[in-house]
């Protein structure tokens, strides 16, 4: 049975690394508001924090410190993001990871996360336990085939936009 896919917010962040725990901070934030079977909305901010970028995770997302200048301060950027998802349901790939990171930057500001997720990680290894591994980049291609070459792969919009089609292809079958 088709599940309704209403008022649901499709996210992903890049971070200065692996754990708010020990300081790192969410660098970029992408989103796709879906509404039924559509994207609506976007949402999409580098975000400036003064904190070094390690060459690993720059080498990972490709953000550098440099890039960060001039951007948007948390203070801006996660009220506005708050908004952004009001109450919707939200979805990510290993949303873990990224609602951890979100949680902790809303609590800087006294800002809640309450919203309820999903994880398009841990569905598409419920689904498809065969795949070498469950990457978004694999479960993409094995869904949609080759990648397009608008597809941006670890930038937080690129990122939210194929979560989004992996989530609704999902759904179709759920």
């Amino acid at each position: 049975m088709d599940m309704p896919l209403q008022h649901h917010v499709v996210l992903d962040v890049e971070t200065t690394g692996l754990s708010p725990g020990n300081g790192d901070r969410v660098i970029e934030v992408g989103a796709v508001a879906i509404e039924g079977r559509i994207a609506v909305a976007e949402f999409h901010s580098l975000v400036f924090v003064r904190k070094p970028i390690p060459t690993l995770v720059q080498q990972i997302h490709g953000i550098t410190y440099e890039m960060l200048i001039g951007n948007p301060k948390p203070e801006e950027v996660f009220p506005r993001f708050r908004e952004f998802i009001g109450s919707s349901l939200l979805v990510a790939h290993n949303a873990q990871f990224d609602i951890s990171f979100l949680k902790h930057e809303f609590g800087r500001l006294g800002l809640g996360l309450n919203n309820r997720y999903r994880c398009t990680l841990e569905m598409s290894r419920k689904r498809y336990p065969w795949l070498p591994n469950h990457k978004l980049e694999t479960v993409y291609r094995h869904l949609f085939g080759r990648m397009t070459g608008e597809t941006q792969m670890h930038r937080a919009l690129g990122d939210a936009r194929m979560v989004a089609r992996v989530w609704m292809e999902l759904m179709k079958s759920d």
